[in-house]
């Protein structure tokens, strides 16, 4: 069902500077800021040969993003992304076998511009599961 690693993201305090350490330090392609309101955050693409980091900063105080780094101060990863080719078949299937989809149940707007959906980490090993149409 799944099919390759679209990016990892990783919640950081100060996206600049992290931004920075990705270009400076690693010699790292990265894009611009987006910001995503829809989701509570800004958002920053790192492209590698193989897939992607997304760099992600709250987006306001209500931002569930801001809850993670108040529990994590210095940041790390917030979730995994992984391609489908059929958001809502991959949904129906996963929620036919227990898996809790967060939120309403229906795929929103993504950073990408495609559908993507957020899977309850207790149900991945302590992971949070994004997963994007391709």
């Amino acid at each position: 069902m799944i099919g390759r690693l679209n990016h990892v993201a990783i919640a950081v305090p100060d996206l600049e500077a992290a931004a920075a350490t990705y270009r400076d330090t690693l010699g790292a392609r990265v894009g611009a800021p987006q910001a995503e309101p829809e989701h509570g955050v800004t958002v920053i693409f790192i492209d590698l040969p193989n897939t992607r980091i997304e760099l992600l900063h709250p987006l306001g105080e209500a931002s569930p993003v801001a809850a993670f780094l108040a529990r994590n101060p210095a940041g790390g990863i917030h979730h995994l992304c992984f391609e489908v080719e059929d958001i809502r078949a991959a949904r129906d299937r996963l929620l036919a076998e227990g898996a809790r989809v967060l939120g309403d149940g229906e795929p929103k707007t993504g950073a990408h511009g495609k559908p993507v959906l957020f899977l309850h980490p207790k149900d991945f090993n302590g992971t949070l599961v994004e997963l994007e149409e391709a």
